[in-house]
Order: structure tokens, then sequence, then C-alpha cells
């Protein structure tokens, strides 16, 4: 193996300086590119946005060392991008079933202390990351939660139940989500695959909304924020 030709090969000085000047000059463009799509593609990115990015990444990165392929056509197809960019997010604003098409819409996982079980198939998504994330926001058990969303940029939305208002409720840790053998009178249990909770006669007794047989006690702690 010849270290030469694997560090250098023809790279002259000349070229190594156009390397350089073209790095700066696509940099350059980049950050320009950004700040017209505005703060929300940095902090937040879509799918659409995404999408953007990654051409982005690959115009700007073969003409930085790339000899055969002049700035300006980098220049012509960055344009084009950001033209792009723009009559796309104004159709976006103009009309929502094209917004729908390209973002998707939020998804409804939690109403009124229960899993929306119709979304939750839709996104794809197990319970246990549902479950993970609303742990994180200090969420003991679903009879605390009003509503949970998904949102298109993947974040997890949380309204919660006063806490003069909190419900039994299906837990969300592990250790207190355990199926049960044998059922006490007057105590509330929560069947595990919907959260729908009730008084129940045998620990096998067929949930009422989803028709699955797994339960385990329910909770009415309160929330501490």
């Amino acid at each position: 193996m010849d270290w030469s030709d694997l560090l250098i090969y023809d790279t002259t000085l000349l070229f190594a300086v156009e390397i350089l000047i073209r790095c700066v000059l696509m940099f350059i463009m980049i950050v320009l590119f950004l700040r017209l799509t505005g703060k929300r593609g940095v902090r937040q990115l879509s799918i659409f946005e995404v999408t953007i990015i990654l051409a982005l990444g690959s115009i700007a990165g073969d003409p930085m060392f790339n000899e055969d392929i002049p700035m300006i056509q980098a220049v012509i197809v960055m344009s084009i991008i950001i033209f792009m960019y723009r009559l796309t997010t104004w159709l976006m604003m103009k009309f929502q079933p094209f917004e729908d098409f390209l973002e998707g819409k939020s998804l409804y996982i939690v109403e009124d202390g229960m899993l929306v079980l119709e979304d939750i198939k839709k996104g794809k998504y197990s319970h246990d990351e549902f479950f993970a994330e609303m742990r994180q926001q200090n969420t003991e058990h679903l009879g605390q939660v009003r509503t949970a969303l998904l949102e298109t940029d993947g974040k997890f939305s949380i309204l919660f139940f006063e806490p003069e208002q909190t419900k039994y409720g299906l837990p969300l840790f592990p250790k207190a989500c355990n199926i049960v053998e044998d059922v006490k009178p007057h105590t509330y249990y929560s069947c595990i695959y919907c959260g729908f909770t009730d008084f129940i006669h045998h620990p096998k007794q067929q949930c009422k909304r989803c028709g699955d047989c797994d339960w385990t006690k329910a909770l009415n702690h309160q929330r501490i924020a």
C-alpha cells in the first residue's frame, strides 16, 4: 500500500487552495439557505424539511472538492431548491390537504384517560414508547392525562386533569403494571391494552372497549408537577 497515494494522490497545492475557497463559499451558501428557510427550519424539522436538508448536503458537498463541478452549477441548483421550498411552503399555507400530505397530522394518543386505539395503530409506535414519553413528563398513570398528542415533528404534547379531577387509570411504570391473577371487590382495574378502567369480577374478564383480557390494578394518585 502506497501511503502517498492514499493520503495525497494527485492533489496539488493549487487544488488544495481551491478546495479551501470552495468550502468557504459553500459554507456561506448553506448558512444563507438555512437563514432563508426561517427559524423553524433549524429548530423543528418536518419530513419535508429533512428532505431539503439531505438534498442540500449533496448539492454543497460535491462542489467542495470536485474540480469538475463549477460553482455556478451549485448556485443554480441551490437557487432552484430555495424557490421550490418557498413555493411548497406557500402551497402548504393555502391548501390544508397539501400540508397534511407532506407533514402528516397530529395523532391523538390519549383522550379522557384512555389510549386512542385507532391513532396508535396509525402511528406505528408501541405502548412502551408512549409510556416512556409520558413518564418523562412526570406522569404516573393515565388517569392524570386529559389529552396526549403525537405532533407532526415527533414531539409529545400532554394536557393534564386538574389534581381534584384525577381519575383511576392505567399505571405507566413497569413495576406497578402487573397482570392480576385475582381481583378484589370495589377495586378499580385497568385494561393493559387500552386503559379502560372499571370494576371487574374475574381476572380474565373481557374488556368492554377493546376485547383484551389482561388487567392491572388502577391508580388514582394526583400528579406531582
